[in-house]
């Protein structure tokens, strides 16, 4: 039996472009939840997106290539992408 932790990471992605109004918030929830990824979403006053996973590094891998594309209706511009040390989120919102 491998008693192993398994590793978790943890991301800040900033999302830029058409990402408001394009029900980026709510799919990301979607994504996230179907991945086992932790964190949040939220919308920006100057017109990104924020959002923070946690999880399994193929996990967060996968929801920042996610980030890139965006729901059918978004036109992504641009993704920034921060380290940050693991919290031990649980669940993922939308703010």
């Amino acid at each position: 039996m491998n008693d192993r932790p398994v590793p978790v990471v943890r991301r800040r992605v900033l999302v830029s472009g058409r990402v408001q109004g394009v029900w980026f918030r709510d799919t990301c929830r979607r994504e996230a939840a179907a991945r086992g990824v932790a964190g949040w979403v939220r919308n920006l006053a100057d017109g990104r997106v924020e959002a923070v996973f946690e999880g399994r590094p193929d996990a967060v891998a996968a929801m920042i290539d996610w980030c890139r594309r965006g729901p059918p209706r978004a036109r992504v511009v641009g993704v920034e992408i921060h380290d940050e040390a693991p919290h031990g989120t649980r669940g993922f919102g939308v703010r």
